[in-house]
């Protein structure tokens, strides 16, 4: 099937899965390249539907959905892993252009396949096990002691689909409702890290510096880059321990590598083939976004500069708090925002127009400086801010104060 081209512009036309926040950045970065993303949306009110032209409502478990968006799209690529995967195959059969592809996408939609190819190519990871059964939970935590981590093998994102357990009597339940479960020792965490990377058609690897986030409840709250402390050494067998995994599974797009750091090195946890919250700061952090990065990968386009654009980059998430729960009394979204800029000019707001709920992802700010500590606490009072409407002492500045007078 030859190369679709939106006949109104000449340009290729790029259909992607799922209609939330990444889509919505997505469609952000593929304006500056003359284009419209196509977005398959399971309702008109998701992120990237309140702005995107092209906006086709449908469920990614249906194949017919599917089929409609990339009928006349030059690829399909994807802003959620959560895809049947013979409905992807089906799609390349009939000819579509899938980015990344079901067999390299499988790694990041199933957690044991993951395991499985990580251990066959001698790559670093935790202790594990495919476990049936509660003498299966014991038989592992032998080796490894108690407590273990239990993961679903399919659906987890965010902390959702992972678990802590004590004894075999705390899987019970999981096996029950599952029927196999991935079993993980507790890694000795020093922190947690993640190397980003973009993979090309053509075989061209791009990589941003490794970065730490900063998680809470299994949730990403911070990220900070590059990586505090991290010695060049570690940093660079990280980045070519992603690139080596996008080569070896065919990634096309961007590859996130979720990674433990510990003592003796790092460890993979997990991936994700798509855009990715732990490189939101590469908007205004890098010389190419990771959006418009996916953009030119599965276009087969030349990769873009990864250098930063300050020496030290950290991107806040906003989470739903105390000013998004019911009776809330305090300043509304529209004044919080207002102080925020006449406050912190210097940092940047990406809303992603979503409903707000306390603990739901409703946006991120990013801070550029040359000061860890300086930039750090810009972006987290920030985000405390539009999240509590709470305002750290440390800014102590008055909410009717505004600097135009």
């Amino acid at each position: 099937m030859a190369a679709a081209l939106d006949p109104a512009t000449g340009l290729p036309v790029v259909a992607m899965v799922g209609g939330g926040q990444l889509a919505r950045m997505t469609h952000q970065a593929a304006i500056a390249l003359g284009q419209s993303l196509r977005v398959l949306s399971t309702g008109p009110a998701e992120s990237a539907a309140l702005v995107a032209a092209d906006v086709r409502l449908g469920d990614h478990r249906d194949l017919a959905a599917l089929t409609s968006l990339a009928a006349g799209a030059t690829v399909v690529t994807f802003d959620h892993e959560h895809v049947p995967t013979e409905h992807l195959h089906a799609l390349e059969q009939a000819g579509h252009r899938v980015a990344p592809g079901p067999r390299a996408l499988v790694h990041a939609q199933d957690k044991l396949v993951l395991r499985r190819a990580l251990a066959e190519a001698g790559e670093p990871q935790p202790a594990w096990a495919e476990v049936r059964s509660a003498g299966d939970v014991e038989r592992f935590a032998a080796g490894t002691g108690w407590p273990v981590v239990v993961k679903t093998p399919r659906g987890g994102y965010d902390g959702k689909g992972v678990f802590v357990a004590s004894d075999a009597a705390e899987v019970a339940d999981l096996l029950a409702a599952h029927g196999t479960l991935l079993v993980e020792e507790r890694v000795p965490l020093v922190r947690e890290l993640a190397a980003v990377v973009a993979r090309s058609p053509y075989g061209q690897v791009a990589a941003w510096p490794v970065v730490e986030t900063v998680q809470r409840d299994g949730v990403c709250h911070e990220v900070l880059a590059p990586a505090p402390g991290l010695d060049d050494e570690r940093a660079t067998a990280a980045q070519e321990l992603a690139i080596r995994i996008a080569e070896r599974t065919g990634v096309v797009g961007l590859l996130a590598v979720e990674l433990f750091e510990t003592a003796h090195g790092v460890l993979v946890n997990e991936l994700a083939m798509r855009p990715h919250n732990s490189a939101h700061w590469t908007i205004e952090g890098s010389r190419t976004s990771q959006f418009e990065q996916h953009l030119r990968a599965v276009l087969d386009y030349p990769l873009g500069a990864t250098a930063m654009t300050a020496p030290v980059v950290v991107m806040a998430n906003v989470l739903g708090g105390r000013a998004a729960a019911p009776g809330w009394t305090g300043p509304g979204l529209d004044e919080r925002v207002h102080h925020l800029m006449a406050h912190w000019p210097d940092v940047k707001l990406h809303w992603y127009g979503k409903g707000q709920r306390p603990g739901r992802k409703l946006a991120h700010v990013t801070a550029l400086g040359d000061d860890l500590a300086a930039v750090r606490a810009r972006a987290a009072a920030a985000a405390r801010y539009l999240a509590d409407g709470e305002i750290d002492p440390a800014f102590a500045f008055a909410p009717e104060e505004d600097p135009r007078g």
